[in-house]
């Protein structure tokens, strides 16, 4: 009998692997009907639906290695990277699905969301306030008008799975709708700058790289105590707060 995997588990949801089964129970239903549909509707490689009932979700292992994990290097190949930018720019090209998604906040929200978080992460002494600061001013280049596109929403390296230079399949879909294209590609380089010249040569097209960096600030500053709060550690070298320093 195949073990039961606790791939990852906090307050707001779970996802265990049996076998090459992956079962996803969220508390938060819609989440789970937001990535059946886009899933469905996006033109990349996506996990198989084995069944649905709410509040799980079956999906099958994709084939492949994850592209990488933010706080480690990346042992895929420059032309894997570039892969993964022709895939997210056949899906910011697909026809728009039909709601928002996280990466679709307008700039009020998002400016409101980061100055209530940033004050907290001040307020609490989780991080100085000169490495907040700084962060803040950078991430308002990523509050600007954009057009909206099909957007992953949550694109980090470790949803991203790859056998050689083929893009095998994208996993975890639940933030998924129509947003900035800028932040996927953000969310994809978080950690890995190095690899932000492949990405945006397979994505095909030029792109505001002062954008991109100020997105790394923000979902850095947003990530930071949420993550210390569910068990993880935005402090591990590598990680979100290496990102914060990298800016300074």
């Amino acid at each position: 009998m195949d073990e039961v995997e606790v791939v990852v588990a906090h307050s707001e949801r779970a996802t265990l692997r049996v076998g090459e089964v992956f079962l996803k129970v969220d508390a938060d239903r819609a989440r789970l009907e937001v990535e059946v549909e886009a899933m469905a509707l996006a033109p990349v490689p996506t996990p198989k639906v084995l069944w649905h009932k709410p509040p799980v979700l079956a999906i099958a292992a994709v084939p492949g290695t994850a592209l990488g994990r933010l706080g480690e290097p990346s042992t895929a190949s420059p032309a894997a990277w570039a892969a993964a930018g022709a895939a997210i720019r056949r899906l910011h090209d697909a026809p728009l699905p039909p709601r928002p998604g996280r990466a679709g906040l307008g700039i009020d929200a998002w400016a409101a969301e980061l100055d209530g978080e940033c004050e907290r992460l001040v307020a609490d002494g989780v991080l100085p306030a000169d490495l907040v600061s700084r962060n803040r001013q950078v991430a308002e280049a990523a509050l600007r008008p954009w057009a909206p596109v099909f957007t992953h929403g949550d694109l980090q390296i470790t949803h991203v799975f790859v056998d050689g230079e083929e893009i095998t399949g994208i996993i975890d879909w639940s933030e998924a709708g129509q947003g900035d294209a800028l932040f996927d590609l953000a969310i994809l380089t978080l950690g890995h700058e190095e690899h932000l010249g492949d990405v945006v040569a397979g994505y095909g097209t030029d792109v505001d790289l002062d954008v991109i960096r100020a997105w790394w600030s923000l979902r850095s500053l947003l990530a930071v105590r949420w993550l210390a709060e569910h068990g993880f550690d935005p402090f591990a070298p590598g990680c979100e707060v290496d990102v914060l320093r990298s800016r300074l």
